[in-house]
């Protein structure tokens, strides 16, 4: 779990990346983004919770939103502190997608159990 959510924190503020996955060529580049987001955070919320429940931890909704949520909010924080200015509205946005992606980790997680 640790592993995936430092490669994709990695990925998440490289800049190259992010000019690689949303080129202002695609139409819809930003959705195209929040869906890959999405789909980092899910696979990070999955694992964060499997993890949990292999500890004996409880998997639940709320946590795997809140806890990929504020995974989302430290992607936030280092993107401004090398230069990302986004603003306010799409930082939320961003944190949004971060809770949506834990809720189907959780969702993912338990189908699985």
């Amino acid at each position: 779990m640790v592993s995936a959510a430092t490669v994709f924190f990695v990925l998440a503020i490289n800049q190259d990346v992010y000019n690689s996955t949303s080129p202002p060529a695609i139409t819809w580049h930003v959705l195209l983004r929040k869906i890959y987001s999405v789909a980092a955070f899910t696979i990070v919320g999955f694992l964060f919770l499997r993890a949990r429940g292999e500890y004996g931890k409880s998997r639940s909704l709320g946590t795997g939103m809140l806890a990929v949520a504020l995974y989302s909010a430290l992607i936030e924080i280092a993107q401004f502190a090398i230069g990302v200015r986004e603003g306010l509205v799409w930082n939320a946005v961003d944190v949004t997608c971060g809770a949506l992606g834990g809720a189907l980790g959780f969702v993912i997680s338990a189908k699985r159990a």
